[in-house]
């Protein structure tokens, strides 16, 4: 089965299916968007989709994941260090992701992409204090990576509601808190 899912034309049908989706989603609100809108877009049958993808909400979280990846430029984050370039960069990623989003998502959506940003954020974080901090308590480094993917998301929804500086200016003011503590 494994080997069915890397086959060339089983990926060029998911992306064209995942593709279908991202444009009917600029069409209509996603609570409007069915698997028989989808499979006529991609020119697929039901089956071909459910082959795919569990149902629609499964299409929309693979969606949302694979796009926020891109914005993130996963690979990057997986050979990079923890530090004001890479906080800069991620906090970038997820508002330029945000403001995307916004122009074809509407409310319905705004759980499962806090979810899957949130996710997303702690994979990386996690990754990256490993990497530089493989002596502490593996414990330690998961609980890091959540507070500062929930902190992240957090201030990239405080910039989006309220803020005229650019992402850059916003995250920049915090860094050194972030990095070194509040009593620095």
């Amino acid at each position: 089965m494994t080997q069915a899912k890397t086959d060339p034309r089983v990926l060029r049908t998911r992306k064209l299916i995942m593709d279908s989706f991202i444009k009917l989603s600029g069409e209509k609100e996603f609570k409007s968007i069915t698997i028989k809108d989808i499979t006529s877009e991609a020119m697929i049958n039901r089956a071909t989709f459910y082959y795919h993808f569990e149902d629609i909400y499964d299409l929309l979280e693979k969606v949302l994941s694979e796009v926020l990846l891109v914005n993130l430029n996963y690979d990057f984050y997986q050979n990079s260090e923890l530090n004001e370039k890479t906080f800069v960069s991620i906090f970038k990623a997820i508002t330029n992701f945000q403001k995307s989003l916004s122009n074809r998502c509407h409310r319905d959506y705004e759980d499962t992409i806090a979810r899957i940003i949130r996710e997303q954020l702690e994979i990386i974080f996690y990754k990256m204090l490993f990497k530089q901090n493989k002596a502490k308590e593996d414990k330690t480094l998961k609980i890091t990576a959540v507070i500062l993917s929930w902190g992240i998301y957090g201030a990239s929804i405080e910039w989006r509601r309220n803020s005229k500086a650019s992402p850059e200016e916003f995250i920049k003011l915090v860094i050194p808190s972030v990095m070194y503590g509040i009593s620095r």
